[in-house]
């Protein structure tokens, strides 16, 4: 099975594994016209494993083969890992402070970003798309390694971080949705909202795939630059909106779970 899908093209299968990672987005989020509220600490938990997810993948999905990778072509292994990291977290940052955005449950005052007249709705469906861009590039870079590679390892490892990322943007979506129908949205605007702001991982994913499958050698920066980039979206985002409350030791455990899943399916899959 794996081997026959190494005949495809690394780009296809990139955006065929991005759509389907926004797809469950939109299965999470449609979870909406089921609930018109979610407890405090489910959700708090459900961003925890999503944080978890994240850090495991940047690991054992993007970091560790970056290293081995420049290791194996006898480069010193830290310089791409380092430097590739540090550029990711640095791109996340500059859109964070151009990307005009609102974050769920402020005042439209406290928008970041540029200063503009944009609704609401708008200002917080892009805080939410922030997430997904590294998200995209990490699952669209992962199979942009098999342009010249026949492993069928390196296939398995990018079909898992696909799932893993998958399955965590299944509570993300519902995380988004629903506190939007809070907000004062519809049903199926929250809905919508929730789902298009998954959309940017597919064009963020055939990007990535498309750029190391042409530059062979930026691969290895290229993997440590989506570690370095999820890694600013759960310090940022992530790890501080589930630490909101009382019930901490929730999202806590989620990470945890979080982690050990992606670790899990990274390291027997791959």
């Amino acid at each position: 099975m794996l081997k026959n899908l190494l005949t495809y093209n690394p780009v296809f299968l990139a955006l065929v594994a991005t759509l389907f990672t926004w797809a469950v987005t939109a299965l999470g989020a449609a979870m909406v016209f089921f609930f018109s509220s979610i407890n405090k600490k489910i959700l708090n938990s459900m961003l925890g494993f999503a944080a978890g997810v994240m850090i495991a993948a940047s690991f054992w999905s993007l970091l560790n083969p970056a290293i081995e990778m420049a290791h194996s072509t006898g480069n010193t292994p830290w310089i791409p890992a380092v430097s590739g990291f540090l550029c990711g977290a640095a791109f996340l940052l500059v859109i964070d402070r151009i990307l005009p955005h609102l974050h769920m449950g402020l005042a439209i005052e406290k928008a970041e970003g540029v200063k503009t007249s944009w609704q609401r709705s708008v200002l917080l469906v892009l805080a939410i798309t922030m997430h997904n861009i590294p998200e995209g590039l990490a699952v669209g870079i992962s199979f942009g390694a098999l342009t010249n590679s026949t492993d069928t390892g390196v296939l398995a490892g990018a079909i898992a971080l696909a799932i893993g990322i998958g399955l965590q943007n299944f509570p993300e979506g519902a995380a988004v949705s629903i506190p939007l129908r809070r907000e004062g949205f519809s049903r199926f605007k929250a809905f919508q909202c929730g789902q298009i702001s998954g959309i940017v991982e597919p064009i963020a994913g055939v990007i990535g795939a498309y750029l190391v499958s042409v530059i062979t050698p930026l691969l290895p920066y290229a993997l440590s630059f989506a570690a370095g980039a999820m890694i600013f979206v759960v310090v940022e985002e992530l790890i501080p909106e589930s630490q909101t409350g009382n019930e901490t030791d929730l999202s806590t455990i989620g990470a945890i779970i979080g982690f050990a899943t992606m670790m899990l399916m990274d390291v027997a899959l791959g």
